[in-house]
């Protein structure tokens, strides 16, 4: 049976800036064993599988797969399965708000605007702020070698999944690090986290913050656009500076390290965060797949 299939650009701030996406539309009748081989087969970050909500409050069900292993929540896939959902007619927003059942619960993701202005903005898992400080764990400081720390002091924090997270002390100097991306490995599993997200302030009219993200946890050197990480660390900036001049959202750039350009979208109300952008649909094909069954 032939299934609609889409690769698709998410967070771009330019054509083919951001982050790679397959989905699968319609996986149903699909085993654990398919989603894993056909993952492993795209060889994407992740991909994602789109099937009928299994809570009556959802919209649509997505399941989440690295080349390795399902995981229960991610940002740009989620963002991205949203945008396939809108342009197959798979669901309709109710009150500007698609319901997206995954691992980590059902979660809601605005709409704002159509066509190719469109942004979709996903609520952030509940953050909280484990441990702070450059002693928070032995490993930490030799995964921060070499660069200069800003205002915030680094923090552990989890929000459906656990990240390091780091202020640099000027952009100039987070864009030209070498990291010693052994360490990082080393940190992540030694913690059971994804690994290292290094933000730092930015004068650029077009985006006060610039993120990169290091998830070595899963196997990712360096990722160029993450919606998950950059909702803890707007969640992690909100508690520190309540009254700051980020507090109320802003916007990141990411991946330029890596020759991606990336844009995401940061809305902080009180205590919650959404974290979202624009996709673009590059390939929009059909799927004939015999692998595992």
């Amino acid at each position: 049976m032939s299934i609609r299939y889409l690769h698709l650009d998410v967070f771009a701030a330019t054509p083919g800036g951001g982050n790679h996406l397959g989905v699968v539309t319609d996986a149903t009748g699909w085993s654990d064993a398919r989603m894993q081989a056909f993952a492993r087969w795209t060889n994407l970050v992740e991909t994602t599988f789109l099937l009928p909500p299994s809570q009556s409050d959802a919209s649509y069900r997505v399941r989440i797969f690295t080349p390795h292993k399902e995981i229960p929540f991610a940002g740009h896939p989620s963002i991205g399965s949203a945008h396939a959902v809108l342009l197959c007619g798979l669901a309709a927003p109710v009150n500007g708000v698609l319901w997206q059942e995954c691992g980590a619960g059902v979660l809601p993701i605005r709409v704002e605007g159509s066509g190719e202005d469109r942004q979709l903005l996903l609520k952030s898992p509940h953050a909280v702020v484990e441990k702070t400080g450059l002693d928070a764990h032995p490993l930490l400081q030799a995964a921060l070698g070499g660069i200069g720390l800003g205002a915030l002091p680094p923090a552990y924090v989890a929000g459906g999944r656990h990240w390091w997270l780091a202020e640099c002390a000027d952009e100039a100097s987070l864009r030209h690090w070498q990291p010693d991306h052994s360490a990082i490995g080393a940190l992540a599993h030694a913690t059971d986290s994804l690994g290292l997200c290094v933000f730092a302030r930015s004068s650029h009219p077009d985006y006060p913050l610039v993120v990169r993200a290091f998830p070595a946890g899963v196997g990712i050197v360096e990722d160029p656009a993450s919606g998950a990480a950059n909702g803890l660390i707007a969640a992690y900036i909100a508690h520190a500076e309540p009254h700051g001049p980020l507090a109320g959202g802003y916007m990141v750039s990411q991946g330029r390290e890596i020759g991606h350009d990336a844009s995401l979208a940061v809305r902080i109300d009180g205590d919650v965060v959404w974290i979202g952008g624009r996709t673009n649909t590059i390939i929009d094909g059909t799927l004939h797949w015999n692998g595992a069954a």
